[in-house]
């Protein structure tokens, strides 16, 4: 029985996991009778006795939830005021409160079991494309501009300026975006770039680059004129992020059009340290470019910061074969070094037992 003050630190391993997931199971379900309570008290309208002009207000005020956590629960509990099977799903964890949201402006009394199906177990990004495919919107037009200047204020009038010499400005570019945008606080200041799917297929891009950059797409542009008269920014884009992944594949995993096959001589290669080319191909492809550990929760997901690990590690006789590599991402690597060497060894040297990232030797 696990009590608000009680200790972890003496727990085993899979006791601790074990307990982490009762504790989530326990915390869904108190989510999910939050969830309910809040349809009453929405539905009675008790927020106003209580002296509180709306739902939000009294989520903040009175119950003290943050703000983004107010608007998830209270759209989630209004949803499924009129769809009950939300909060089965909610309380199972096959759907989140950020999915509820997301798809509840979109669900509809034909549509919802399916949509809300199709959203199981599914991350934000690939709920966002569920919710373009259920109401898809045009592509927007494609934008190439220069973002205003701020005011000068007196904060930033001791930064020293040339005279006749023109501000830094970064240009702003947009592939498949709104035509409007909206302003970088400062010039200096460089937004994320946002990526959101407009509909099935297509996506809107939108990022702020410098002088440099954007002098650099114009000369692309007009160096392409012959191949896309329109000067589409999205196909350069396209062309550009081509030609770059297959730089990178080639560097990083030898990737070519025209590759040596794998010989034995190559496969066998004794106790090098260096990878053949063939072999980080051949490993690559097999591992289908992703992390290969699997754990007892199914095989990780990265696709990043990949490395190439030894199964029998390099200290312990191990070769770089196809065999004996396998891709892993860096957290998992440095965890299997943990588990063979111990923590003293992985913190003198990482290299001790011979993780090798992509495209290095």
């Amino acid at each position: 029985m696990l009590t608000n003050d009680m200790s972890f630190a003496h727990l085993d391993d899979r006791p601790l996991l074990d307990a982490a997931k009762q504790l989530a199971a326990d915390e869904r379900r108190a989510s999910a009778t939050l969830l309910r309570a809040l349809i009453e008290i929405d539905s009675r309208r008790l927020y106003l006795g209580e002296g509180c002009a709306s739902m939000f207000v009294y989520c903040t005020r009175v119950l003290h939830l943050s703000e983004g956590g107010a608007y998830n629960r209270i759209e989630a509990a209004r949803a499924a005021r009129t769809y009950p099977v939300i909060l089965e799903l909610f309380e199972q964890s096959a759907v989140t409160l950020t999915a509820i949201r997301l798809l509840a402006p979109h669900l509809t009394e034909e549509n919802h079991r399916a949509a809300l199906s199709a959203a199981r177990h599914k991350s934000r990004r690939e709920v966002e494309a569920l919710v373009a495919a259920l109401q898809p919107k045009p592509d927007a037009r494609a934008l190439v501009r220069r973002l205003p200047v701020p005011r000068t204020t007196a904060a930033d009038s001791s930064v020293p300026t040339m005279s006749g010499v023109p501000s830094i400005r970064p240009a702003e570019v947009a592939l498949d975006s709104t035509e409007t945008a909206r302003p970088a606080p400062s010039p200096l200041a460089q937004a994320p770039a946002r990526i959101a799917p407009l509909a099935p297929g297509r996506y809107r891009i939108q990022f702020t680059v410098s002088n440099e950059t954007h002098d650099k797409f114009r000369r692309a542009q007009a160096l392409l004129r012959h191949a896309i008269p329109s000067g589409d920014a999205a196909s350069i884009f396209d062309r550009a992020i081509a030609l770059l992944v297959q730089d990178l594949e080639r560097r990083r995993f030898a990737e070519t059009s025209n590759p040596r096959m794998l010989t034995d001589s190559s496969a066998e290669n004794g106790r090098s340290r260096h990878i053949p080319a063939a072999v980080r191909r051949e490993v690559w492809r097999r591992d289908e470019g992703r992390c290969a550990f699997v754990g007892r929760e199914g095989r990780c997901r990265e696709s990043a910061y990949l490395e190439f690990h030894h199964v029998e590690p390099y200290a312990a006789g191990g070769g770089a074969t196809v065999a004996n590599l396998q891709l892993r991402c860096r957290a998992h690597n440095v965890y299997e070094a943990r588990l063979f060497f111990g923590d003293p060894v992985l913190r003198e040297s990482r290299t001790a037992w011979g993780a090798t990232r992509p495209g290095t030797s």
